[in-house]
């Protein structure tokens, strides 16, 4: 992972993960901030100033299996979410570029051999990439038994309400709220917050041992949620350069670190090698080769911030 660039205070949280043998998970925050005094995110000067608490706020967190990154953008903010997504395979760096991005955050599931979403993107209202249309996908027989689960599966949306835009994360299929648009979608999945859906989404078979995501398993991880006032936090949980192969983050790990940020929704995204995020001039990789070195992947769509 590389972190260079503008000056960003970053508040120091030291905190613990213990993941029990019974498949529960307890999640506790032993954390001093450094310094002591309430953090606020700075940011390099820009020709248009503007005030800090308007700017989305980076923050990171040391984990004893992982470095989190996370990145919160205030419903009173004038930066939006959107989405992008690219005829072909994109660096993250390039979704940045772009769209003009002040942060960017890998997007949904796709199939790397034939460079086509395995999940539904909608663009102004448009559906702009269809998992139907996906041969690898729907001719796939191992993946028949679930395909309803995996065309229902849930997405984050950004709405048009009158002169207002609201955030959420629904199944495909569930309805617009009265008096909204949907302007933009990103399937993704499971749904992590209220509910952890990995089991009716179709990654998740107990009763055949079908898990294809590695629930359990540490991972360079990537999520959103969104909180009771609207906040949108984009978070990424890397893998220790210095353990390679048995660090990261579980899915099941995810959940609780979402819950203890304050978060009400969440929604998994593509994970591993597929996981990084930028923000300003600093890029973070989630996948680490045995070397111990960032293995960045081009990537099929993207969660941006921007004006």
């Amino acid at each position: 992972m590389s972190s260079s660039g503008g000056a960003i205070v970053k508040g120091l949280w030291v905190a613990s993960l213990a993941l029990f043998a019974s498949g529960s998970l307890g999640l506790w925050f032993v954390y001093s901030l450094i310094p002591s005094a309430p953090v606020a995110s700075t940011s390099t000067p820009s020709p248009t100033p503007s005030p800090v608490s308007d700017l989305p706020k980076y923050q990171q967190y040391a984990l004893p299996n992982s470095e989190i990154h996370t990145v919160t953008v205030s419903p009173k903010s004038r930066f939006k979410v959107s989405i992008a997504v690219s005829p072909t395979l994109e660096t993250i760096h390039e979704f940045a570029k772009s769209q003009k991005a002040i942060a960017v955050l890998n997007g949904g599931f796709f199939d790397p051999k034939n460079e086509k979403t395995t999940s539904y993107i909608t663009q102004k209202g448009k559906v702009v990439s269809d998992p139907k249309k996906n041969d690898r996908l729907m001719t796939n027989s191992d993946l028949a038994p679930y395909l309803p689960q995996i065309l229902e599966r849930s997405e984050f949306r950004s709405y048009q309400c009158a002169n207002k835009v609201q955030y959420a994360i629904a199944p495909r299929s569930a309805s617009v709220p009265s008096g909204c648009q949907l302007i933009d979608a990103i399937g993704g999945g499971p749904q992590l917050l209220p509910e952890f859906t990995a089991t009716q989404e179709g990654f998740v078979d107990p009763n055949v041992g079908r898990d294809s995501i590695g629930i359990t398993q540490r991972n360079a991880r990537s999520a959103i949620g969104i909180k009771a006032d609207g906040s949108v936090v984009l978070v990424m949980a890397a893998q220790k350069p210095e353990v390679p192969q048995n660090s990261g983050m579980s899915v099941q790990a995810m959940v609780s670190f979402m819950q203890r940020l304050g978060v009400t929704q969440a929604l998994n995204l593509d994970g591993g090698s597929s996981s990084a995020l930028i923000f300003q001039d600093q890029t973070f990789y989630g996948k680490v080769g045995k070397a111990g070195q960032p293995v960045p992947r081009a990537i099929k769509s993207a969660i941006v911030v921007h004006e």
